[in-house]
């Protein structure tokens, strides 16, 4: 895999398309401020492993050596999803520990029901233990509780150090193609690979769709772990989370309707709609000097 450090040979097999592609699109709204935005189609890398889970999931995967991979994430998690496709391609097991134990009693969600027609097994747990899910003695004792204690273990998400330098691959793809090159984040590792991947003078930029303005401290945390130290030139802005993770709002709606219609792009709702709204609210604020080119990371798709 082009950029990273690791050499994922079993994944390779799965015939990725990388570097992904990377579209212009004609749009009056941004050009009118002279700003060009161009779609950097990460979500077409993999049929099932879409964008940014492909360049996160496979450095991790590729030391898993045949071990049960255990990961973590809420009942509508890509992430989840995501694993729980690549444990059925690779033939690894897998399983999902899934935030909130009143959920076990219930009829799976179409997320969670994909999950496991690929052969996750999902393991609910409440919400208090899943929020300490990182502490030793929380984790060892999850770890028990699926038979698993030799697991590899994938943070939420699926961001650490091996997942963000995995993502610096698409800075290092998008070179010097665009200016300011963006995306929507959850918990940051692809905004900590994509900033470090950039060239000098290229800065990246994140859109947060949860609340509570906590990500930059996390981003410096991951770029710590992945390179040492602060790398590349990134900023976040977290005004457009619509209300947090997974919420909308009728604007956004509407916004992401006629995206599609004027693109015919079918436009993700919980990542993608909000980095494309902000970047065209923030082109009409004035933000980026006439004659920036913007790409926009299309990280997935809609799901079902």
């Amino acid at each position: 895999m082009t950029g990273t450090d690791t050499d994922i040979r079993g994944l390779a097999a799965l015939r990725p398309r990388l570097p992904s592609p990377l579209r212009e699109v004609a749009d009056g709204r941004f050009e009118r401020h002279g700003v060009r935005l161009l779609l950097k189609r990460d979500d077409l890398i993999h049929p099932e492993l879409v964008g940014n889970k492909w360049r996160k999931l496979a450095p991790n995967l590729d030391v898993s050596d045949g071990r049960t991979v255990v990961t973590f994430g809420g009942a509508y998690s890509n992430h989840l999803r995501a694993t729980a496709a690549a444990g059925r391609l690779l033939g690894l097991p897998t399983v999902g520990v899934v935030r909130g134990q009143e959920l076990a009693d219930l009829p799976l969600n179409p997320s969670l029901a994909r999950c496991a027609a690929d052969g996750m097994r999902l393991h609910f747990v409440d919400r208090s233990t899943y929020r300490r899910k990182t502490l030793q003695e929380t984790l060892a004792a999850l770890l028990r509780a699926v038979e698993a204690e030799d697991a590899v273990v994938v943070p939420e998400g699926g961001s650490n150090a091996r997942a963000v330098r995995g993502c610096r691959a698409l800075g290092e793809e998008l070179g010097e193609h665009a200016d300011v090159a963006a995306l929507a984040c959850g918990t940051g590792g692809t905004l900590a690979g994509l900033a470090a991947g950039l060239p000098r003078g290229r800065r990246a930029l994140g859109i947060p769709v949860l609340k509570g303005g906590f990500l930059a401290d996390d981003i410096r945390r991951l770029q710590e772990r992945a390179f040492g130290g602060q790398r590349g030139t990134w900023s976040v802005d977290d005004r457009f989370h619509h209300g947090g993770y997974a919420r909308t709002t009728p604007g956004l709606d509407a916004f992401a309707d006629d995206f599609e219609q004027r693109h015919g792009l079918a436009v993700e709702r919980v990542y993608v709609a909000k980095l494309l709204y902000a970047l065209l609210a923030l082109t009409e604020e004035g933000a980026f000097p006439r004659g920036t080119t913007l790409a926009a990371v299309v990280t997935g798709r809609p799901f079902p």
